[in-house]
Order: C-alpha cells, then sequence, then structure tokens
C-alpha cells in the first residue's frame, strides 16, 4: 500500500487533506497523474493545509450550485420511447444514460454514472424518485416517463403533449428525439 495526500473529495476514500492508503497501481495510474492526490511528504502537507481552507470554500461553493440544479431537477421529468409487447414489458430496459441523455437535453449537467435506479426500468408508466446524484451529498430525484414506440399518434398525443407542455423532454431507445411528422 502506498499513502498518499487527497487534493479532492473522492467518494469511498476520503475528503480534501487526508491521508489514505491505496494500492499502487490506482495511485500510479489515477490519483497522481490526474492531480487527485499527491505523494506524502512534509512540504505537500504544509502546502496542503494552506491549501485546504481554500479548496473546502470551493468545494462548498460546488456543493451549494448543486445543490440549486437539484432543486431545478427536483421539478423535471423525463419521457423515455421504447419498445413494449402487449402487456407493456420493454424490449430490454430504460438505461442511466437515456435518462442522462434526456436530461441533457434539458440543459441539466448530468452524465450517465450520475443516475441511480433503485431496479432496471422494464415496463411502460411512470417511474417516481430516479435518483441523481449530483454531488455525495446532493441528490435529486426525478420522475421517468416510458411510453411506447409506435403507438397510435391518438393515443400518444394525450401523453406527449402534456409533457411537452410541461418542457419535459422526449426521448427514444436509441437516444434521439422522435421524428413527428
Amino acid at each position: 500500500m502506498v499513502k498518499v495526500l487527497l487534493r479532492e473529495n473522492v467518494e469511498k476514500l476520503g475528503r480534501i487533506g487526508d491521508v489514505v492508503d491505496v494500492r499502487p497501481g490506482y495511485a500510479r495510474n489515477y490519483l497522481l497523474p490526474y492531480g487527485v492526490a499527491m505523494d506524502v511528504t512534509p512540504a505537500n502537507v504544509r502546502r496542503m493545509e494552506k491549501e485546504k481552507a481554500r479548496l473546502l470554500i470551493l468545494e462548498e461553493q460546488r456543493k451549494t450550485d448543486l445543490t440549486h440544479v437539484a432543486a431545478r431537477l427536483a421539478e423535471a421529468s423525463v419521457t423515455i420511447v421504447a419498445q413494449a409487447n402487449e402487456e407493456g414489458h420493454l424490449y430490454g430496459s430504460v438505461t442511466p444514460r437515456q435518462i442522462a441523455h434526456a436530461l441533457e437535453e434539458q440543459g441539466f449537467p448530468v452524465e450517465a454514472r450520475m443516475v441511480v435506479q433503485e431496479k432496471p426500468i422494464k415496463e411502460l408508466g411512470v417511474v417516481r424518485d430516479v435518483e441523481i446524484h449530483l454531488h455525495s451529498e446532493v441528490v435529486a430525484r426525478i420522475t421517468v416517463f416510458v411510453v411506447e414506440e409506435g403507438r397510435p399518434p391518438d393515443a400518444a398525443a394525450p401523453v406527449a403533449g402534456s409533457l411537452a407542455a410541461e418542457g419535459t423532454s422526449v426521448v427514444t431507445e436509441t437516444g434521439k428525439a422522435p421524428v413527428t411528422a
């Protein structure tokens, strides 16, 4: 094991300024080259103590900004258009990547790794409380509507129309907005 001094908060490892033990490959290939950590030396420890207050302020500002994004996300919802059988079971499932893409189209800074699903979405309908982990301490919950692809226009129109009026993004299984005729 190798001791390193963290320059950033790392989930499941430690916070800014902590001295942690990690495997040599993790330190050599990720933490050190990307500036997430530095070697533990007396000079680096002194420098980190001076820099720690500034980094903590920046981290607090980032957390505050993400809290505002989470408040906006709580009011958002997304619609995923997917293929399904007659019983409403999807051929496949709705992925975190599809949800993240739909949120990005609405202007939210969300990556697929931030979307946490309790269980895979495999049926048509409304799924409430899909979690978006923006920060280790900031979690937003959104609603995901899953509608059937190829539905007759009159059957899909009320759902799609009401969702479009709410500002909901509609994304197909391929991750692209559906083409309307």
